[in-house]
């Protein structure tokens, strides 16, 4: 007669139960209670599993979280707005800059061209008194100068009107000089000693002029 082997064995670690068979998940093992760290730990990972949401769900319950007439969203509506104006103008001044610097791009070019001008108006100024040799000589200086002139204006430079007996206007005329002439009335212009010229609405050179003084 065979008998049968008891079982003496000792459950491990309390795996085990009396019949020598695991115990299941839903089971729990003799001894062993949960305890409030490992319930707070349940916790915080359920709470991390739900705040973790992407960058624009965060921004959309920000929008509808904040009431409009909440002073910090005034605030940074406020800093928007002037964010925005600031951007603008910047916008509207280098707009404005480029403009300027296409239209008088050739500012410098035109200034260093200015004293050919003054060359020619001197030497049609002491034309008088010559025998009739030089006439010719004459009227090529003068069909030059208005040669040059006229390509001149065609980039936008004008001549300052400062003929004399012109009243004086300190914003395009600067006086050099006063003299006393009975015939002209005070604070006129008396004699031009050098053009002045205009680009484009700016003020490229003042017109020096005596300025008569009654």
């Amino acid at each position: 007669m065979v008998k049968k082997k008891q079982n003496t064995e000792v459950p491990i670690n309390g795996l085990y139960d009396e019949d020598g068979k695991l115990f299941g998940e839903d089971d729990q093992a003799p001894g062993f209670e949960a305890t409030d760290a490992d319930a707070e730990d349940v916790e915080e990972v359920t709470e991390e599993e739900e705040v973790s949401l992407s960058q624009e769900e965060l921004v959309a319950l920000c929008r509808e979280s904040v009431c409009p007439e909440c002073d910090v969203h005034k605030e940074a509506e406020g800093i928007r707005l002037r964010a925005l104006a600031d951007a603008e103008n910047v916008k509207k001044r280098l707009l404005r800059e480029a403009e300027e610097l296409k239209k008088y791009a050739g500012e410098s070019v035109l200034a260093d061209l200015l004293p050919v001008l003054d060359n020619l108006d001197l030497a049609l100024a002491h034309t008088d008194n010559l025998d009739a040799a030089c006439k010719n000589f004459v009227i090529g200086v003068d069909m030059t100068r208005k040669l040059f002139l006229d390509a001149v204006k065609s980039h936008g430079l004008e001549a300052v009107e400062a003929a004399r007996g012109t009243e004086f206007n300190p914003e395009k005329h600067e006086a050099v000089g006063t003299v006393e002439e009975d015939d002209l009335g005070d604070n006129v212009i008396a004699q031009v000693v050098q053009g002045g010229y205009i680009l484009k609405g700016r003020l490229l050179r003042p017109a020096k002029v005596m300025v008569n003084k009654a």
